[in-house]
């Protein structure tokens, strides 16, 4: 799926949901922008699959922008549209993630 996504984004075929864009603009932790989302996407690693999520399955993306920043970014991939969906993003509270990889019980 990640292959998929980063296929998508090398052509400009990526869809940024409202929800998506809402968070990136009132981020608790500073505003992200577009470009750092790439990055991510880009530059990182899948740390959990949402297979059972509708309309298409979606996974949870854990990067690094440039900057150093981490980032989770939830993305989809629709194969009948070759589209990548950008469900949401987000700077995970490092007090409910340990090493911003696995959740904290």
């Amino acid at each position: 799926m990640l292959e998929d996504i980063r296929n998508c984004y090398r052509v400009g075929k990526v869809l940024f949901s409202g929800h998506a864009k809402n968070e990136m603009d009132e981020e608790e932790f500073g505003r992200i922008i577009e470009n750092e989302v790439n990055e991510v996407v880009l530059n990182g690693r899948i740390i959990e699959h949402y297979s059972d999520d509708t309309p298409y399955p979606s996974c949870l993306i854990f990067g690094r922008t440039e900057k150093n920043r981490p980032l989770h970014v939830v993305c989809a991939y629709s194969g009948d549209d070759d589209l990548a969906i950008i469900i949401t993003v987000y700077q995970p509270d490092p007090q409910k993630w340990i090493n911003y990889e696995r959740r904290k019980l």
